[in-house]
């Protein structure tokens, strides 16, 4: 049907001129984002995945880097970064667990991190442990006869003179 036709057709560009319109409004954003000097990066409201690619694309074309974070489609968002202030992997992974990025922490972290490097380098320059058990192998059985048990087995003993040569 010729209506039916024409809602369709109107509907289509009254999406487009949405499209046009958020796109806009998402360069003007972005173009106040890159003119404010003391803010490394932006966080962007939730929007659906046609709204993500505009604004990816707008972030492109103005020099940008950006990433959507989120798990489930109504709470995915934007970051949009200078890219002077591109994000390390680590801070990506702090978005992606959805945790606030905390460079001190993050400092803390790598420096444990070095740190236990080190005493695996330090293990390794010593060369591998001996093999074998540490302890005297002794201690193995102590608890099944006792320390005393084999001093007293030993003074027992008797060379049976009816037995060799």
């Amino acid at each position: 049907p010729p209506e039916q036709a024409a809602r369709v057709k109107k509907l289509q560009e009254q999406e487009k001129r949405q499209k046009v319109e958020f796109r806009k409004r998402m360069e003007q954003e972005v173009s106040q984002f890159i003119q404010a000097s003391g803010e490394p990066r932006r966080r962007f409201q939730p929007m659906n995945k046609i709204e993500r690619s505009i604004l990816h694309d707008v972030a492109e074309v103005a020099g940008l880097t950006s990433f959507s974070f989120g798990d489930d489609e109504d709470s995915r968002y934007v970051m949009v970064f200078k890219k002077e202030f591109a994000p390390s992997d680590e801070e990506l992974e702090a978005y992606r667990r959805g945790e606030e990025w905390d460079p001190a922490r993050a400092e803390e972290r790598r420096r444990l991190r070095e740190l236990a490097a080190q005493q695996e380098e330090a293990e390794h320059e010593h060369g591998p442990a001996p093999p074998g058990p540490p302890n005297d192998y002794k201690d193995k059985y102590r608890h099944l006869i006792g320390s005393d048990a084999a001093k007293a087995a030993a003074r027992t003993m008797e060379a049976n003179k009816a037995y060799g040569c």
